[in-house]
């Protein structure tokens, strides 16, 4: 069985994140969608509430692809975080250079601590790679419509933390 790890902040979800997950599920049989607790980054949505929001997202996406999907909480090394769920890759998603080249970095270090686990990088479709959770949470909080970057439910959530 093909396991993969595709982490993030995911605060929230967004129609990019559900890109690259639909993708993924091209490359695996089991897909763990790890969500970064991150304290540092402030969080708008409790971890609890991140997984809940990926959880419900995903449902469908894996009956129509037949990928397990199964999001979880991390807040220890990616690898640790590879190695508890048997991932052999770690996915990651690009939007721009700047993307790159910090990813780039995770790279060396990652390969550093584990050779065995490969890093797969996958590019959002071109529509959705100008979104970014920070961006979107700020249009939200200014009253803004996110509706186009977002899933329904996630919109229905920002709306009722910024009400």
């Amino acid at each position: 069985m093909r396991t993969g790890l595709y982490p993030g902040t995911f605060d929230p979800i967004t129609l990019g994140h559900a890109d690259i997950i639909t993708r993924a599920c091209a490359l695996v049989d089991r897909l763990y969608i790890g969500v970064a607790v991150n304290r540092d980054k402030g969080p708008l949505f409790s971890v609890e509430e991140r997984v809940a929001m990926i959880e419900a997202e995903c449902v469908t996406l894996s009956e129509q692809t037949g990928t397990e999907i199964i999001a979880r909480p991390f807040d220890n090394l990616l690898i640790t975080t590879a190695h508890e769920v048997g991932a052999q890759i770690i996915i990651r998603g690009l939007r721009a250079v700047t993307d790159f080249e910090y990813e780039f970095q995770m790279v060396g270090m990652n390969r550093a601590l584990d050779s065995r686990i490969e890093m797969v990088f996958l590019m959002a479709e071109v529509r959705h790679q100008a979104i970014a959770s920070k961006l979107v949470k700020e249009i939200a909080r200014l009253g803004g419509d996110v509706s186009r970057f977002v899933p329904p439910a996630v919109d229905a959530a920002l709306r009722a933390k910024f009400a």
